[in-house]
């Protein structure tokens, strides 16, 4: 930690730490303790703040109508921000409620990771597990894999999903992507190593593994049935805890944006030559998503309407690399970065990068059709679920998310005083927070170096003082403001003394996690190391063995 403390402490150019929020847990609860609410947490890979329509309804898009009327019967969060801007810190920062310098997770876990999520870390699944709760888990994990990693090791009763990303194992028929990926070979090793130089970005050498719980039942799995498996799950496990009159979690972690998987091919494709390339297909993907999310919604109200909260949020905002398969990030195009080259979305801490699409929905509880506009973070799931729950975390650690069960319940506004955002992959170290919000101001103290669409990067530039925005007068993020003015130097002390804070918070904090990185080739998920691309099943033959599954332990 010292190593990591040392040169922001000597040249104060990088933020390398986090401001500590003290979780409350003296917010408003549930009028019955006695009758504890459900939880349903559902969060969309690379989703753009822009893609919700309710947040842009000018745009008439009609591509998100139950989100659309979630968010009339409920609450709109406009100024929510995920944790990082790419997939595993996120998801950590979410479950922990912690930052990556916290949780030790500050970049994402590979197909060959021996570990994940440290150990140390309590999770909010375990937390709500111990209470009683009946915790579920459907969708893209990207925490670990490998041994006591797994979900079902982390505080989920049950687990169905993908263990990573989408793209990261090779499928007969692959989703949409830029470049395409190729689909699984099955002429051997020798052949696979050749096809993966076609297109780094591609893994071609391991099929792309369902896990139901601890087991792979299908590998490669078919990507286009998903979302009709997640669907039936998600139904049994609603109605499931409602028969055993059991308070339930359900997260929901859904890839349909990661690689886009609609409009559905012909049955008989087996190759990607007559995949659409146009804009038509992210629309698509986006109302698949949408459909499933209304299809839970529906199940929910049928079932327990008013004693369950349904949270929908984004993991980061658009992958901008991905040009015509991205989604939108409305007016925060970050146009200071963007006309100097370079991406300012997905990997970046641009609110392109980390605002992003969120909703709260809870019938009698949360009032309807309201919007806030308070600063909050997917952290502060955590806090606000506890709470909720009369459930209290473990004392001997700091917590970065805050309680918002006000903010949710009561019409308050007030969020975080402060809210870093870490690199996720582009300018600087991996986890660094770098960007700090203070109210409607913006400091950035390092830029660039993250890929636009077309390949374009920008060059990595440190401020000095940093480029600071006012965000309510520059959503767009294109000018900055100028340093010499009284204003510009009352927000820069203001947030030095934050650093200040932040600095002696990290310094003085035992409970810091630290992630293993490492990889190992005898970690991949693997059904049948004897067949090629681990293969659980004859190719092409996928859907046709959807019910006949071969069970491996991982």
């Amino acid at each position: 930690m010292a190593e990591c403390l040392a040169p922001f402490l000597l040249t104060g150019m990088l933020l390398c730490g986090l401001l500590l929020h003290a979780v409350s847990l003296h917010g408003a609860r549930v009028d019955n303790p006695s009758e504890r609410p459900n939880f349903i947490i559902i969060v969309a890979d690379d989703i753009g703040w822009g893609d919700l329509d309710a947040n842009q309804p000018e745009a008439r898009a009609n591509n998100t109508p139950y989100l659309n009327l979630m968010a009339e019967q409920g609450l709109k969060l406009t100024d929510f921000h995920s944790p990082a801007s790419t997939c595993s810190p996120s998801r950590a920062a979410i479950l922990t409620g912690r930052y990556g310098l916290r949780n030790g997770v500050t970049h994402n876990f590979a197909v060959g990771s021996v570990a994940g999520l440290p150990l140390t870390e309590v999770t909010l699944p375990q937390l709500l597990q111990e209470a009683g709760y009946y915790t579920s888990m459907i969708g893209k994990w990207h925490l670990g894999h490998n041994g006591p990693y797994g979900p079902t090791h982390r505080g989920f009763d049950s687990y169905l999903g993908i263990p990573y990303s989408n793209d990261m194992g090779c499928t007969d028929i692959p989703g949409y992507n830029l470049p395409q990926c190729p689909p699984c070979d099955t002429s051997g090793p020798q052949v696979l190593r050749l096809k993966r130089s076609v297109h780094e970005g591609c893994y071609s050498q391991v099929g792309l593994p369902l896990i139901e719980n601890r087991s792979i039942v299908e590998q490669p799995l078919d990507l286009w049935t998903l979302t009709e498996r997640y669907k039936s799950a998600a139904t049994r496990i609603i109605l499931n805890a409602r028969e055993r009159r059991q308070p339930y979690l359900l997260y929901m972690a859904l890839a349909h944006m990661h690689v886009p998987l609609a409009p559905p091919l012909p049955p008989d494709t087996t190759t990607t030559a007559n995949h659409p390339n146009d804009c038509t297909v992210y629309s698509a993907s986006l109302r698949e998503m949408d459909s499933l999310v209304g299809a839970v919604k529906s199940t929910s109200d049928d079932t327990d309407k008013n004693n369950t909260l349904i949270w929908f949020t984004g993991d980061n905002g658009p992958w901008e690399q991905k040009c015509q398969y991205a989604g939108s990030v409305g007016p925060f195009i970050g146009k200071w970065q963007t006309s100097r080259g370079g991406g300012s979305a997905k990997r970046t801490t641009w609110e392109g990068g980390h605002r992003v699409p969120t909703v709260a929905y809870w019938p009698g509880k949360i009032p309807a059709n309201t919007t806030s506009s308070a600063l909050l973070s997917g952290m502060d799931i955590f806090p606000t679920l506890l709470s909720l729950a009369g459930v209290k975390p473990p004392a001997d650690r700091p917590y970065d998310g805050i309680n918002a069960t006000n903010i949710l319940l009561q019409g308050e506004h007030r969020g975080h005083e402060f809210l870093f955002h870490p690199n996720s992959g582009a300018a600087g170290r991996f986890g660094d927070l770098q960007t700090v919000r203070s109210g409607k101001h913006k400091a950035f103290y390092i830029t660039g170096a993250a890929e636009a669409c077309g390949g374009a990067t920008g060059s990595q530039q440190l401020h000095d003082p940093p480029l600071i925005f006012d965000l309510e007068r520059d959503e767009a993020e294109e000018t900055p403001m100028d340093a010499g003015t009284p204003e510009y130097r009352a927000v820069a002390e203001r947030i030095a003394r934050g650093r200040e804070e932040l600095l002696w918070d990290i310094a003085t904090d035992e409970s810091v996690s630290a992630a293993d990185y490492s990889t190992d080739k005898s970690a991949e998920p693997c059904c049948d190391p004897g067949r090629a691309v681990c293969r659980c099943h004859p190719p092409g033959q996928g859907r046709e063995l959807t019910h006949r599954k071969r069970s491996t332990q991982i």
